[in-house]
């Protein structure tokens, strides 16, 4: 909250109480709960729970009826109510109760009931196609199996955000560091110019080495210039990752990156790595789910190829408040059958329901050969530029040590600014060169965790 002090509040208030840091903790933070990608990748976990609740529907109690009546020529012909009340079950039961109550002159026979109306009470089931599975039983499964799908891709979606916005920062922190190498140098060369401008006012040096001397001067100030432009537009490009209730944040000037070290990067982006487990990867995990659900798929057109069995039977009554009047002479049932004969519409449908699930596990075993590989690939690289930042630190370390030496030399009269600038050029060469492998090594480090897909975790 620190950096929204600094961007909401004028720097000359806080700086006293302040520094004008913005850590890679904080920024990650940031990130996370308030960029726009990042809340709309919870959009995807809410479709998914939509959808189940949808799917959920159709195991809802229902409620029907119906009312017909006609009169012609002041004759009532007929009056007929029916209402029903129906409970879906998991297998292709229904539990049914209902009343029915109908009249007049010119009533078909087959509708006459007591004076008082007829209940009912029974059930509906379907004993070929539908018992065992039917498409509001795979309906349910299917949105269970995409609810679990929407997680593992919002997994994906977040880890991809907070991997580019931590290459973003990465870079932004090279280039603050690159700055600090110039603009210390160009003090170094202006100290050095200043000494060397009085020595040649009193003889003792030539008034070339004041050339040489202001030379390095200019040159180390068009560098710092260079530097700023990349720090600027660094700065910019963290500032797209930046936002706060759906309004993007713009870094001041005033505020600097923090270093990244191998403790904050594993603490912020994820422990330490243990062991690879390719099918807990998100990636994975949503194929995986995605197959679930073309697998009842293909349960669902296995059985249309079944015949279509449905079958009623329903207890009559007009004393519903009386158990014992139920009995089974007294009844309505209905039994209906159908079959295509030749099944070509049904056996398409399981071929190609078998084809896509033939190509989805296709997919997910090239996916994960793919992930297994990427990883190795990268933790070898990761080992290769963790070894690299410790030989150009080192490199760096004794060109330090010549740096001096030659200034040492220097000022004694036994070196010439050429040398000493030679030195330094190769010092601040070093010193570019080890901030750009730190930025390859974490940035090779963050690709490693995010083709794991453990980033979000």
């Amino acid at each position: 909250m620190r950096l929204l002090l600094l961007l909401l509040f004028p720097i000359s208030i806080l700086a006293q109480d302040l520094d004008n840091t913005l850590s890679f903790a904080d920024y990650i933070d940031l990130v996370k709960t308030e960029h726009p990608l990042a809340k709309q990748a919870n959009l995807k976990v809410d479709e998914g729970n939509a959808n189940l609740t949808k799917a959920r529907g159709g195991f809802d109690p229902k409620l029907e009826g119906d009312f017909n009546t006609k009169e012609f020529e002041n004759k009532q012909y007929y009056d007929q109510l029916n209402a029903k009340f129906k409970v879906p079950t998991w297998y292709g039961v229904e539990l049914q109760a209902g009343f029915e109550e109908n009249s007049g002159i010119f009533l078909n026979p087959e509708n006459n009931v007591p004076n008082n109306g007829l209940y009912s009470a029974g059930v509906s089931a379907s004993l070929g196609q539908g018992l065992f599975i039917n498409k509001r039983m795979a309906d349910l499964k299917k949105a269970k199996a995409y609810q679990n799908q929407t997680l593992a891709e919002r997994e994906l979606l977040v880890n991809t955000i907070i991997f580019e916005a931590s290459l973003t920062y990465f870079k932004w922190n090279q280039a603050f560091e690159n700055l600090k190498v110039y603009q210390s140098f160009l003090e170094n060369a202006t100290f050095r110019f200043t000494g060397i401008k009085k020595q040649v006012l009193v003889g003792d040096k030539a008034p070339v080495d004041s050339l040489e001397a202001l030379i390095i001067v200019d040159s180390r100030k068009l560098q710092l210039e260079q530097a700023k432009i990349e720090y600027n537009t660094s700065t910019l490009e963290v500032s797209n990752y930046l936002w706060l209730k759906n309004t993007p944040i713009e870094i001041k000037e005033t505020i600097n990156p923090l270093e990244v070290n191998e403790t904050n990067f594993n603490k912020v982006l994820n422990n330490e790595i243990t062991n690879l487990d390719v099918t807990n990867h998100p990636k994975i995990r949503a194929l995986y789910f995605k197959t679930q659900a073309l697998e009842v798929d293909r349960k669902l057109k296995a059985n249309k190829l079944l015949p279509k069995i449905d079958v009623a039977y329903n207890f009559v009554t007009q004393q519903p408040e009386q158990v014992n009047t139920f009995y089974n002479t007294n009844y309505k049932a209905k039994i209906g059958v159908a079959f295509p004969l030749f099944l070509r519409k049904e056996r398409g449908d399981l071929k190609l329901a078998k084809i896509k699930l033939d190509a989805i596990k296709f997919d997910t075993k090239t996916t994960s050969l793919s992930i297994e590989n990427k990883v190795k690939a990268l933790t070898f690289e990761v080992e290769n530029y963790k070894n690299q930042v410790v030989l150009i630190e080192n490199i760096a370390i004794n060109y330090q040590a010549l740096l001096t030496a030659e200034e040492r030399k220097f000022d004694l009269g036994e070196s010439a600014i050429f040398l000493v600038n030679s030195r330094e050029k190769s010092l601040i060469d070093a010193k570019i060169k080890v901030n750009s492998l730190i930025n390859k090594y974490l940035s090779t480090k963050a690709k490693l965790y995010n083709s794991l897909g453990t980033i979000s975790q």
